[in-house]
């Protein structure tokens, strides 16, 4: 019985954390207080419900403790600024010591939509570095433990646990906002709040390193922080674009690997093991960004052309159906509003599949002159599937080895030594 009380108050907060949270943070205006004061509500649950009986309505319960400590503290700080202020003996004429008026604090008028949006916000401030708003915005927004955030990047639990209290700090010495900014700043931010969600999700995607190939759970925390912003922001083309191509590429996860945990390839995937649901999801938000991208006149994103080539693999009934012409001149457009070596590298496969390994080979090659990318083991894996295909079978396995040095993770190279070998003999 109690496992099943705190299983139920663990899925009522999972839920419930970031709506809490934004509306706490709405009061006073300080990300880390108000993450506190939600968990001050949490462990008034635990302490009451295994008592007094799970309440009817347990979100509203959590969400009425939370405000009303949130309220309390406001009320305690404020009397404490009176009594400091009573000492002066110019207190009276300036007029200092007015309690101030909480009614703002509970206008109802504030959404918990734009609760969620000035959090999400808020935790992508550039103040902050890229990496420290990853962790914040999982940590607030995805509702994942510090012990979760730190499994899910292969980082010391203590390292992310210094990170995310260093970036409740740095937003609180800074006196960030808690709202969504207007004009040019809406912009700007708006690119790094994306930038963040897509991330996550590709950090769930396929993880850069560990023992395991896909990380789902990262991959549904940043779908459903992008379906919130979705509904909040449904005027922006590029939002609707990376929920397209985050719902299309969801639609492939449980295809993407056997049951042992072993990567399955594109081409090698059981397509009648995709998620339709996702993808016709994913096709509608396609539709609804390029909708509002031509009704404002604008070129199509680079959240929404990287969707556009997501269906046309989604619409692909076997692999040889496979449209890779249009994938072609959806990464032409890609590369003019998004240029990128690893973009480039892309187009390069693609040209592969579309004009043979012949025409596609040259362009890795002069890829492969690029620093960075010789870093990169997925352009050693690129470059090895075309000479294979060219009949350059040692060539092919010396680049599948130097691949295979590079990655982090483990599933990724017991693949692609196991491509080597089978090359080898």
């Amino acid at each position: 019985m109690a496992r099943d009380l705190h299983a139920t108050i663990d899925a009522v907060w999972r839920i419930e954390a970031a709506r809490i949270i934004g509306a706490v943070a709405r009061i006073v205006r300080d990300v880390g207080l108000a993450e506190e004061l939600a968990q001050d509500a949490l462990v008034a649950a635990i302490e009451h419900w295994p008592r007094d009986g799970i309440p009817d309505n347990p979100a509203a319960w959590l969400m009425t403790t939370a405000r009303n400590r949130a309220l309390d503290r406001l009320r305690q700080e404020a009397l404490h600024l009176r009594r400091q202020q009573e000492l002066g003996a110019d207190a009276a004429a300036r007029g200092d010591h007015v309690v101030p008026d909480f009614s703002d604090a509970l206008d109802e008028r504030d959404s918990f939509g734009d609760d969620l949006l000035r959090l999400v916000f808020t935790a992508c401030h550039p103040v902050l570095s890229r990496p420290v708003q990853v962790a914040l915005t999982l940590r607030l927004l995805g509702g994942l433990t510090t012990t979760e955030i730190a499994r899910a990047f292969l980082q010391p639990e203590p390292t992310i646990a210094q990170r995310i209290v260093r970036a409740k700090r740095t937003l609180s010495a800074a006196r960030v906002p808690f709202e969504v900014p207007q004009g040019e700043a809406l912009r700007e931010r708006m690119a790094a709040v994306l930038e963040v969600v897509y991330l996550i999700f590709n950090e769930g995607y396929s993880a850069t390193a560990g023992e395991d190939w896909l990380r789902p759970a990262l991959c549904e925390e940043a779908l459903r922080l992008g379906r919130v912003l979705a509904a909040l922001a449904a005027d922006e083309a590029e939002v609707h674009g990376l929920v397209a191509l985050m719902e299309i590429q969801a639609s492939r996860l449980r295809a993407r690997t056997d049951a042992a945990g072993r990567p399955i390839l594109l081409p090698d995937q059981d397509r009648g093991r995709w998620d339709h649901v996702l993808i016709g999801r994913g096709l509608a938000a396609l539709e609804r960004a390029r909708t509002i991208a031509a009704a404002s006149g604008a070129e199509p994103g680079p959240y929404a052309l990287q969707a556009a080539i997501a269906a046309c693999h989604a619409r692909a009934r076997t692999a040889a159906e496979t449209d890779w012409a249009q994938i072609v001149a959806q990464y032409d457009a890609l590369l003019r509003c998004m240029p990128s070596p690893v973009v480039e590298l892309n187009r390069a496969v693609a040209v592969g599949m579309a004009e043979g390994a012949g025409a596609a080979l040259p362009l890795v090659d002069s890829l492969a002159r690029d620093p960075l990318l010789q870093r990169y083991h997925l352009m050693h894996a690129v470059r090895a599937d075309l000479l294979d295909k060219l009949g350059r079978a040692d060539e092919a396995c010396d680049a599948l080895r130097r691949a295979a040095g590079l990655t982090q993770n483990a599933r990724e190279r017991e693949l692609l030594l196991a491509r080597a070998q089978r090359l080898a003999h």
